[in-house]
């Protein structure tokens, strides 16, 4: 709603009657129930969206939506998912990505390992910088497997049968 009122010139004491006339269904029936608890004057943008929050995004939601910015790790995800998800975390945990540094580090931490190590050796500090380089790796990886075939690394489950063990059986014959 901020976005529109924006866009059209909406003057911050017009801003409830212009939000409150688009309710639809349950929330315009919230909203007329509310508003006479609130009494006779007007009531503010900021307390109507503090009552509008508080009525259809509770505390204990935005909770969990931290939690899971927290958890969150690129895992089986691609780079271009889990970076989706990660900006889609970031409205909930303001104060953790309020600098572009910040940002950057947190992305990075959730980066799959094999990624992570790789953008880390050059030390980027921007988050525009690190989805890059991570994209660029992500790529030049895939790109390998495909020319390798299935089963290369970053999956090294792929060695052939016995070749841990045979490796162990000649370290002990040189010792």
């Amino acid at each position: 709603m901020d976005k529109a009122f924006a866009l059209v010139k909406v003057e911050v004491d017009q801003k409830t009657d212009f939000a409150t006339y688009f309710l639809k269904g349950e929330a315009d029936y919230w909203w007329e129930s509310k508003k006479p608890l609130e009494g006779e004057g007007v009531v503010t943008w900021d307390r109507f969206t503090e009552l509008f929050l508080e009525k259809y995004f509770p505390r204990y939601m935005k909770n969990q939506m931290e939690i899971n910015f927290f958890e969150l790790k690129q895992g089986n995800l691609s780079l271009t998912d889990y970076e989706a998800k990660f900006n889609e975390l970031t409205r909930f945990v303001p104060e953790q990505v309020d600098t572009d540094e910040k940002r950057a580090k947190r992305f990075q931490q959730g980066l799959k390992p094999w990624i992570r190590s790789r953008v880390a050796v050059f030390e980027l500090t921007t988050y525009t910088a690190i989805v890059q380089k991570a994209m660029l790796i992500e790529g030049d990886i895939e790109a390998s497997q495909k020319e390798k075939g299935p089963g290369s690394f970053p999956n090294r489950s792929n060695r052939r049968p016995g070749f841990q063990a045979r490796t162990n059986e000649n370290f002990r014959r040189t010792k």
